[in-house]
């Protein structure tokens, strides 16, 4: 019975590795809060897909890029790629901490 129940490991990233990979365009980045946050301030070139709508197949396709999902601190992005997994979508990738570690980092957001 080796192998049953046991959870998928997902690879976290810091902020630091994050922008290193948004400076090379090598990321594609999804943020999985609800719009309301995402409008109030995100990391400039995340796209916005909700959690409470979350399909790995609504992800665009990234173009030989990394997706990493990202959202506030680390939980929602966590269930997100649960759900990946459930999918067997290769996404495994998320950012460590969420926006909130970005902002701690001392790098930059937008609004709208």
């Amino acid at each position: 019975m080796f192998g049953f129940g046991k959870a998928r490991t997902h690879r976290e990233i810091d902020p630091a590795e994050l922008n290193v990979m948004l400076q090379q365009g090598s990321v594609l980045l999804v943020d999985v809060r609800e719009p309301e946050e995402f409008a109030a301030g995100h990391i400039v070139g995340a796209i916005n897909l909700p959690l409470s709508g979350f399909s790995p197949r609504n992800v665009p396709d990234a173009q030989g890029r990394t997706v990493v999902l990202q959202c506030a601190g680390g939980k929602r992005s966590g269930i997100a790629l649960e759900k990946c997994g459930e999918a067997q979508s290769a996404i495994d990738t998320h950012l460590a901490g969420g926006i909130g570690a970005w902002k701690a980092a001392g790098l930059p957001v937008v609004t709208g």
